[in-house]
Order: C-alpha cells, then sequence, then structure tokens
C-alpha cells in the first residue's frame, strides 16, 4: 500500500484549516493535493483528533495482521484436509 506523503497529524491540521472557514480550494492549494485527496482524508479522519487517529491506525495494522495469519490458517486447512482426502 502505498504510504501518505503527509502524516496524520498533518492531515488533521489541514482538515481543521478548512473547518476554521478557509475554502476548500485553498487549503488544497495551499498544501499541494487535489480536492479529490482532501475528501477522501475528510471522510477518513474527519472530526477526529490526533490520539484517534493514531489509535485507528494501530487498530488497522492489527487487523491486517490478523487477516494474515487467518489466511494462513485457512490455507493450512484445505491443505490437510485434501491431503486427508486422498485415498493411500
Amino acid at each position: 500500500m502505498k504510504r501518505s506523503r503527509f502524516t496524520e497529524q498533518q492531515i488533521i491540521a489541514i482538515l481543521k484549516e478548512q473547518e476554521a472557514g478557509m475554502k476548500t480550494a485553498d487549503v488544497c492549494r495551499k498544501h499541494g493535493i487535489s480536492e479529490a485527496t482532501f475528501y477522501k482524508y475528510k471522510a477518513k479522519f474527519g472530526g477526529m483528533d490526533v490520539s484517534d487517529a493514531r489509535r485507528l491506525k494501530s487498530l488497522e495494522e492489527e487487523n491486517a495482521k490478523l487477516k494474515k495469519l487467518l489466511a494462513e490458517q485457512m490455507l493450512d486447512n484445505a491443505i490437510l484436509k485434501d491431503v486427508a482426502a486422498k485415498k493411500w
């Protein structure tokens, strides 16, 4: 997955600038992002504090690890079932 060039703290600061009254186009131009990127950030981080964003990131990382472990376990289980189903 591509890394963002902005940290969570920077993204939240950008969103707060727009909430403080700056126009969305001006905020995007100032930080060099497209409006689509701004609205994607707003959908993900809108209304969050920095601590909330950190917690979200850690939960997403943990979720990815758990999904990987589950996929590996399911693959092992399928292999064992396949071997057990063969007649020797």
